[in-house]
């Protein structure tokens, strides 16, 4: 399968991009710099500027381009850099795949997501019919997956995949939190009530590849592990899986002074439960938080 991917370079695109090669896929990398290999394409969507010839060539897409979220913090100018990294690449995206006849278009569109869709659930656990919630993150996950209309309007299937946090110690939610702990200074934010959905980095890439083969999966799928876990339970087992104590709870308002508005979203609720992937009868290699910990850190 030739497939045209966007955001390749970021955490999870680094390694589905070897997932995709490593199972004999053609992975032709869309750049905003200048190509410097056979392998990319320059695009850009800041313009939104793609060569039709490159979509028309492909069998499936996949979009995860996007600014980090926890790159800093949360000024106007920067939150406008989130959206628009996000909607600008998917709208472009979309648009140039609408444009084409119909026999050239590619069959999938796999577009990131992410479970800041629903907003805070509190204890309420939601699956992906579960309308969109409230806050900066809920409005972008909004406006993003809206961008993908026209590919969707035009008969393509699409996918919105919308992620929790891939468990991996080289980067997202883990990585930051590892110093602390292996410090002896680890510990659970703000009392610990807020759920956390968490996946293996392993189910991540399986799931991912399972969405790019099933021709009759489309719309929003959650990416998460089958038992979310509170940030307390969450902190007890990291500090098992490092043999580190995980006693030294951070405040709320540390986090708001740190973080600023993104702290909210690092104190958001998130039971989020994988509806689609469980009907579809999709089989996890790490069901419970334990054993997802012990294959991020091996």
């Amino acid at each position: 399968m030739r497939i045209l991917f966007a955001g390749s370079s970021g955490f999870l695109g680094t390694r589905l991009t070897e997932r995709l090669r490593a199972e004999g896929h053609d992975v032709v990398r869309l750049v905003r710099r200048a190509a410097r290999s056979t392998d990319e394409v320059r695009w850009d969507p800041a313009a939104g500027q793609l060569d039709p010839a490159v979509v028309s060539g492909a069998d499936a897409v996949i979009n995860l381009a996007g600014a980090n979220i926890a790159e800093r913090r949360w000024t106007s100018e920067f939150k406008e850099v989130l959206r628009a990294s996000r909607v600008d690449t998917t709208g472009t995206l979309a648009r140039a795949i609408a444009g084409l006849p119909a026999e050239q278009r590619p069959k999938v569109l796999l577009n990131g997501s992410a479970i800041g869709w629903y907003g805070d659930t509190g204890d309420r656990a939601v699956e992906e019919d579960a309308p969109a919630g409230e806050g900066h993150m809920a409005d972008m996950c909004r406006v993003w997956e809206a961008a993908t209309g026209p590919a969707e309007q035009a008969g393509v299937r699409v996918v919105r995949l919308r992620s929790g946090l891939p468990l991996d110690r080289e980067g997202g939610f883990l990585k930051p939190q590892l110093l602390p702990y292996r410090l002896g200074i680890g510990g659970k934010f703000a009392g610990g009530r807020q759920w956390i959905a968490w996946m293996s980095m392993a189910d991540w890439l399986a799931a991912a590849i399972l969405l790019l083969d099933r021709q009759d999966i489309a719309g929003p799928v959650n990416l998460v592990g089958p038992a979310p876990v509170t940030n307390a339970e969450f902190t007890r087992e990291l500090g098992q899986a490092l043999h580190r104590p995980a006693v030294l709870p951070v405040p709320g308002v540390a986090l708001r002074i740190l973080l600023g508005e993104l702290a909210s979203e690092a104190l958001r609720s998130s039971r989020v439960l994988p509806g689609v992937l469980q009907r579809v009868g999709f089989r996890y290699q790490h069901p419970d938080l334990a054993s997802a910990l012990r294959a991020a850190l091996a």
